[in-house]
């Protein structure tokens, strides 16, 4: 049985302790949680009869010796602790991808995952098509694109919003995946996945676009080199699919045949 803890027990953590509770993830046991919030931890924790400790610091997490660590909360999140598990031989499963967009982190990151025998597995989160942007990518001379729709309620708090949005579509960002970070750094996630999946968060081109009354998101990848255009398209009315991802990549990993 692999020993599995979640890291962020908001909406998308829940799912995924959910989706243990309900028998998708048969080849895992649920022993703890974390989160910045201890009502929060204690509330998802109090679901397993005890099965599952309710952690105040990931230093106690590391101590109940998971297999696998999900990163459900925050790139911040993902920088506090992805170094001190890998170097402990956890694996981490991620949501938070975005704290990828800064090299020299991702390069520790590889490091810290050798050194300790474990390993990072990114979640596809609300887009997919890693395959086979990462085949293109081999091929060579390629070049991507990444194209997020959002309602203006979504931008409530970042430095591009304002009232006139929620009247007028607008284009509020076009630059490199890794500025898309710096700008908004919990909600293009995907955005720098797909990059590094494919041409790295400086050559992605990505462009955002604010649509009145728009609910949910749109994010559409596109990939070309000399013999291949490949475009993934998806929309989610919430960030349910997230979640959701991630207990396809739990499946992946203990599985005989992976797709």
């Amino acid at each position: 049985m692999n020993r599995l803890a979640i890291v962020g027990c908001g909406r998308l953590g829940n799912i995924v302790a959910g989706a243990v509770a309900n028998g998708f993830l048969p080849e895992y046991e649920l022993v703890g949680a974390y989160s910045r919030s201890y009502e929060k931890v204690a509330g998802l924790a109090a679901e397993f009869s005890g099965s599952c400790t309710a952690c105040r610091t990931l230093s106690e997490l590391f101590d109940l010796k998971p297999d696998y660590i999900v990163e459900a909360a925050s790139p911040a999140a993902m920088r506090e602790l992805a170094i001190p598990a890998l170097e402990k031989g956890i694996s981490i499963v991620t949501l938070s991808i975005g704290a990828f967009a800064d090299d020299e982190f991702y390069a520790s990151v590889r490091s810290a995952a050798s050194a300790g025998g474990a390993r990072v597995y990114v979640a596809s989160g609300a887009t997919g098509g890693f395959d086979v942007l990462r085949t293109a990518m081999l091929m060579g001379n390629a070049s991507a694109e990444f194209f997020n729709e959002k309602g203006p309620d979504a931008l409530r708090g970042t430095p591009v919003y304002d009232e006139s949005l929620q009247t007028d579509k607008r284009i509020v960002f076009s630059g490199s995946a890794k500025e898309a970070i710096g700008l908004f750094p919990t909600k293009v996630n995907v955005t720098v996945a797909a990059s590094r999946a494919s041409v790295g968060p400086d050559n992605m081109q990505v462009t955002i676009q604010s649509t009145p009354g728009f609910k949910g998101d749109t994010q559409r990848v596109e990939m070309r080199n000399d013999q291949v255009r490949a475009v993934v398209d998806v929309y989610s009315a919430t960030s349910e699919i997230a979640a959701w991802s991630v207990v396809n990549v739990l499946q992946k990993i203990v599985s005989p045949i992976v797709f």
